[in-house]
């Protein structure tokens, strides 16, 4: 039987999954990341309704995490890069199940979703 007071206490492995990339915001960066590296602005371009400090903050977070890597390049005007470590890597697993469940709940044969083409393409056919 599960011990709910070890969720509570926040030694479920899935809560703290959950802490680190459960909301909005930070599951569609990764999203995005794992089509390649982005700058700023790509983000703020692919994720409508997201503020610049919003991305910032949560783009700190997943850095602070070690599930992504800022890249700053000694350019005027500075150029920063944002990509996935190994760690934000291992994420990906989940987010192909999301995108299968997902899928599956919507009925729908086409997607929106860029990774579909991409990232999600080649998994299957590793699969």
């Amino acid at each position: 039987m599960l011990d709910t007071k070890d969720c509570l206490e926040n030694k479920c492995p899935i809560q703290f999954t959950l802490d680190l990339i459960g909301n909005k915001w930070s599951i569609l960066i990764l999203r995005e990341l794992f089509i390649g590296d982005r700058r700023t602005h790509q983000f703020l371009d692919a994720l409508p309704g997201i503020s610049s400090k919003t991305l910032t903050i949560r783009l700190r977070e997943l850095e602070a995490y070690g599930l992504v890597e800022r890249q700053v390049y000694p350019e005027i005007p500075p150029r920063v890069e944002y990509s996935l470590t190994e760690k934000g890597r291992e994420i990906q697993p989940v987010m192909r199940a999301l995108y299968r469940v997902g899928q599956n709940w919507l009925k729908e044969d086409a997607c929106v979703c860029p990774l579909e083409k991409t990232v999600f393409a080649e998994l299957e056919k590793a699969s």
